[in-house]
């Protein structure tokens, strides 16, 4: 019997052909590459992997899928992990890990903060991902696009979308259009934080209240004279601001010991 999506576990299976050849040709999965997929469903690009890898892991929550999986790949290529990819240990599998993925749009973006917590062990990210949220994360200051979420993944990552994916490419079709984004993990961030759980908070807080200007939602942070010290606006807006701002911001409120 087929395998009927499910809603709950955001399940829109990729099926075309087209498409599938454009995202391998994207990723370029050499042999001994250590790679990881998030998500393999009913193995459109699973197959393909596991031919061109000596070895490919997977991570999958479904368990009719999982023993699907299990009954199909029984030379030892594929090693299975049953379970939830949010809590999945990636440096458990070692350095350097190759990750790709159709992520499920209901938890993409939790998804790829998990992966940026355990940026250490990354080697590159190849995921697809609902448009909007692409374009969110490579979207450039002084757009309605960009955000908190543009702010996190630029500090970590270089990323840049690949290819676009309409939704005849599903099944079922989803009602979002949909985007392969690649994320290489800096060397260094292009300005580092000194307290990178500080930087996070600022941007978090900057961008709260979206409308509000910079003064009024860091006012628990930055006085006047921080604004002027740092040389940045206060009645500009969180999205005007460039990630190496907000570096400065955090950088500037540590050597103050300020909260």
């Amino acid at each position: 019997m087929p395998h009927k999506p499910r809603k709950r576990f955001g399940q829109n299976f990729l099926q075309k052909q087209e498409v599938i050849d454009d995202i391998l040709w994207a990723i370029h999965p050499q042999p001994d590459d250590l790679m990881v997929e998030i998500g393999p469903g009913l193995g459109a690009l699973t197959q393909p992997l596991a031919q061109a890898l000596k070895q490919l892991h997977v991570i999958e929550l479904d368990r009719d899928i999982v023993t699907t999986l299990r009954e199909k790949y029984t030379n030892g290529n594929v090693i299975i992990h049953e379970g939830d990819a949010l809590k999945f240990d990636f440096a458990s599998l070692g350095a350097k890990i190759r990750v790709v993925g159709n992520l499920p749009y209901n938890i993409s973006t939790p998804l790829l903060f998990h992966l940026t917590a355990q940026i250490a062990c990354v080697h590159d990210i190849h995921a697809m991902l609902q448009k909007e949220v692409v374009e969110r994360m490579v979207a450039a200051p002084d757009t309605a696009a960009y955000g908190r979420l543009s702010v996190a993944l630029q500090y970590r990552f270089e990323m840049e979308k690949v290819l676009d994916v309409g939704p005849d490419a599903f099944y079922p079709r989803p009602k979002v259009d949909s985007a392969v984004i690649r994320m290489l993990p800096r060397a260094k961030p292009e300005r580092q934080a000194s307290d990178e759980a500080l930087f996070a908070r600022i941007v978090t807080t900057a961008f709260s209240q979206r409308r509000k200007t910079l003064r009024n939602t860091l006012r628990n942070v930055l006085e006047s004279a921080d604004f002027e010290v740092l040389g940045i606006d206060p009645q500009a807006r969180a999205e005007t601001l460039a990630v190496g701002d907000f570096v400065r911001i955090a950088n500037h409120i540590s050597a103050g010991q300020k909260p």
